[in-house]
């Protein structure tokens, strides 16, 4: 293949569109690797959780095949999720192939921390760009309540590696419920400015139905988070965008960006850019939906046949909803946890 060969074809990619029915542009997909995790947080998986049996699970290489094929359909950003990414084996041969992919702009990753130790320079080496950390308390009792686990000084000590070696971004992501770590937002905004890196507030996402407490009563709106840190830090309001749908904030004198994650108190499906791949190859078109096509049937039943797996996707995206509905009468309507989403 010629030079100006290659340069042509990497030129039609990315005049490839992604377009659902409502016109937005499809840029932006989350990669599910695992439905495992090392956690077991309250708002993201049942204590009894069961996980997929192996030959559910998408392998690495057929990951990796989809990831392709998204790419060549106009897609810039792939994050890994799960469960959690790094308790999936050989994750670092997956972030580079996807980080090799001449149509993406960048690979990102959400992770508890847990492994960050570890992991931070591979994945810094593997062309991991930006990390998502998700910390929701910074007390060890508060921290092992909601995770289940009493790891908060591995993640504490993972976040500080982190944000030594060099990404071009981290931010930290916290859930917010009332009752529960609702007085712990000052001082997660503190962390975040001692160590230079974003956090973002989070809504909690009702996906599952949970015993450990009651949705609707913990639910803290981000006006309600944003009040609060006023009170300590005069914020100014930002048009910055990672392609995710935080709205952010800056302060004076810190580089920290406050983000805010308002799934139900400032709806953001109008500007949507995301779909969703769980780790059994199911294209979620929602995050508050339950309608999704099967991609492994595909990747598994023609092998190496990757126009029909991208006609596959550029079907879906008519199922793509105008908006998510997470509740009638009162009750959640969709039912898988998120760690079977990805986070």
């Amino acid at each position: 293949m010629t030079g100006n060969t290659i340069n042509d074809s990497i030129a039609s990619l990315s005049d490839t569109q992604l377009v659902d029915g409502f016109g937005r542009r499809i840029e932006y997909l989350r990669m599910s690797v695992t439905d495992r995790c090392d956690f077991r947080c309250v708002y993201c998986m049942s204590e009894d959780v069961k996980f997929l049996p192996r030959a559910q699970v998408l392998s690495l290489e057929e990951l990796a095949t989809i990831g392709q094929a998204f790419s060549e359909l106009g897609v810039k950003k792939i994050r890994l999720t799960g469960g959690e990414p790094l308790v999936r084996h050989d994750i670092i041969s997956l972030a580079k192939k996807l980080g090799a992919l001449p149509g993406l702009d960048e690979v990102t990753m959400t992770t508890n921390g847990s492994q960050l130790v570890r992991y931070a320079e591979p994945l810094l080496k593997a062309g991991i760009k930006r990390l998502n950390i998700s910390l929701d308390s910074l007390n060890p009792l508060r921290f092992a309540a909601l995770t289940r686990r009493e790891k908060l000084d591995q993640v504490l000590d993972g976040i500080r590696v982190a944000a030594a070696a060099g990404f071009e971004r981290i931010k930290l992501n916290a859930v917010v419920l009332k009752g529960r770590n609702d007085d712990e937002v000052i001082d997660l905004v503190d962390f975040a400015r001692e160590l230079n890196i974003d956090i973002s507030f989070i809504e909690e996402m009702p996906l599952g139905v949970v015993s450990s407490h009651n949705r609707q009563e913990a639910f803290c709106s981000s006006d309600e988070v944003l009040e609060r840190i006023q009170t300590r830090y005069a914020l100014i309001a930002s048009d910055e965008k990672t392609g995710g749908p935080s709205r952010y904030y800056r302060m004076q004198e810190s580089d920290t960006r406050i983000g805010f994650i308002s799934p139900h108190s400032h709806n953001f499906c109008e500007t949507c850019n995301r779909i969703r791949l769980t780790v059994e190859g199911q294209l979620l078109l929602c995050l508050g939906r339950d309608n999704a096509v099967d991609l492994r049937a595909v990747v598994r039943r023609y092998p190496g046949d990757t126009e029909r797996l991208k006609q596959t996707v550029i079907d879906a995206m008519q199922y793509k909803p105008k908006e998510h509905t997470f509740y009638q009468d009162d009750q959640p309507q969709v039912v898988r946890f998120m760690n079977m989403t990805g986070g």
